[in-house]
């Protein structure tokens, strides 16, 4: 397995070399990054659903289950506040956006990601409810996903003893859809070479120079965030170093750079994270619903993109405005924090229904929005790889004994069948039984 991520690294180098020198040719490419994403999300929704049914189903009290949500929200709320807070901090200070001039073609483009982004509270909330108890695994909506296995998962509780076959034939389904992700896996390198080489060529270095202040600006603003602040209550949370926690999801992190999207490390996230050592429930609870509620990148984004428009068009937002709006975009973007470009259309909507004369500017960051997504997705998937350590470790289900063999390199994450047999709860492994005497 060591070489598929080499691959996956020699595949990003020579996109990015394809993408220079030959552009046309490396647009078309694009479909391979796409086919390989629509890859990994076919198996998200049955992954969390036998996550977090397996989790809930193994445990005695449903309100242990009801305690580890509401922290966990209460947890993504804080940190989403933070990181909206810390994009105003910088945005005010660097006042991205002076001098640049609004190019009418790429204000034409963004016309149709405004309606795109225009979903509201109410919309956002009946769509978690699937239409069918199946559809919830053909629409590939997370939180749909979510719902149906949280009703699952209780139902089997309530069921008792009556309940556990059905439990261990979706172990045995578990097995087979980590086993079919570990296939899938191979395709990465294909991937990650389409997906680079495709924005390279469409991208190239002009817009990279001209809007490299609000690039590095972001990607400066996420670093401090994720080693400033998660780092800070990750180690007072849990006594973990964030360094070695994201030193362990270092091959995750590569995926997402040669995607740009956190959603196709979701799957080895949960994995991951069981391995570590936090419990099953609250991997299966806090990660799924970390992907749609603790949006820490996609906040510092909307913060920043959105006083970089405003200033580039001679329109800055007041303190009142900027709060008002960007809490707005906040609740608007639930549920598309793992989806390539959803940011984009985020922006474009909480613009449309608060300053629609703003909405034009969206166009300046259209060039650059592939990369902005790129720290976007790794700082969500930072937050909630972080976020799962710490909520496992108030709620006392995280083996910190565990965590350290693993930093350690004494019990290594099976790569081949992403599934650990060896570290389940007590609870739910099977009784060993001894020989009978001859």
């Amino acid at each position: 397995m060591h070489y598929l991520y080499l691959a996956v690294i020699a595949a990003v180098v020579l996109g990015v070399i394809v993408g220079f020198a030959f552009p046309d040719l490396a647009a078309e490419l694009k479909p391979l990054g796409s086919g390989f994403v629509s890859l990994i999300k076919m198996m998200i929704s049955p992954i969390i659903f036998c996550t977090i049914v397996l989790g809930i189903g193994s445990v005695a009290k449903a309100a242990k289950v009801g305690k580890v949500g509401l922290l966990a929200l209460c947890y993504f709320l804080l940190m989403s506040t933070f990181a909206l807070a810390i994009g105003l901090v910088v945005g005010n200070i660097l006042h991205p956006g002076e001098g640049m001039r609004l190019d009418p073609a790429d204000a034409a483009a963004v016309q149709e990601q405004a309606a795109e982004g225009g979903e509201g509270t109410v919309d956002f909330l009946l769509g978690i409810i699937p239409e069918t108890l199946v559809s919830a695994f053909t629409e590939g909506s997370v939180l749909q996903t979510l719902l149906v296995a949280l009703l699952a998962g209780f139902a089997l509780q309530k069921m008792g003893g009556a309940g556990q076959p059905i439990l261990r034939g979706i172990e045995h389904i578990q097995r087979l859809v980590f086993r079919i992700l570990a296939m899938i896996m191979w395709a990465a390198p294909v991937g990650a070479f389409g997906a680079i080489a495709a924005v390279v060529g469409e991208t190239g270095w002009e817009a990279l120079r001209s809007l490299a202040v609000i690039m590095i600006g972001f990607y400066l603003t996420c670093l401090v965030f994720v080693f400033a602040v998660l780092g800070a209550v990750l180690w007072f949370g849990a006594r973990i170093n964030v360094f070695k926690l994201l030193g362990y999801l270092g091959r995750e992190f590569l995926l997402i750079v040669s995607t740009s999207s956190s959603e196709s490390a979701l799957p080895r996230l949960i994995a991951k994270m069981e391995h570590l050592g936090v419990s099953r429930p609250v991997v299966g609870i806090t990660v799924p619903t970390g992907y749609s509620f603790n949006l820490d990148g996609t906040a510092i984004y909307l913060t920043m993109a959105t006083l970089f428009i405003a200033t580039a068009q001679g329109s800055p937002l007041g303190v009142g405005e900027q709060i008002s709006l960007l809490v707005f975009m906040i609740i608007a973007s639930k549920g598309a924090a793992g989806v390539s470009g959803a940011g984009i259309a985020t922006l474009a909507g909480g613009l449309q229904s608060h300053r629609p004369e703003l909405v034009d500017g969206v166009g300046f960051i259209l060039g650059i929005d592939r990369f902005m997504s790129e720290a976007r997705a790794l700082t969500n998937f930072a937050g909630n790889a972080i976020a799962t350590v710490v909520i496992g470790s108030l709620t006392k289900e995280f083996d910190r004994e565990q965590a350290h063999r693993v930093f350690s390199g004494q019990d290594p994450f099976n790569e081949a069948t992403l599934v650990d047999d060896d570290h389940k709860p007590t609870a739910e492994r099977e009784p060993v039984r001894e020989p009978a005497p001859v």
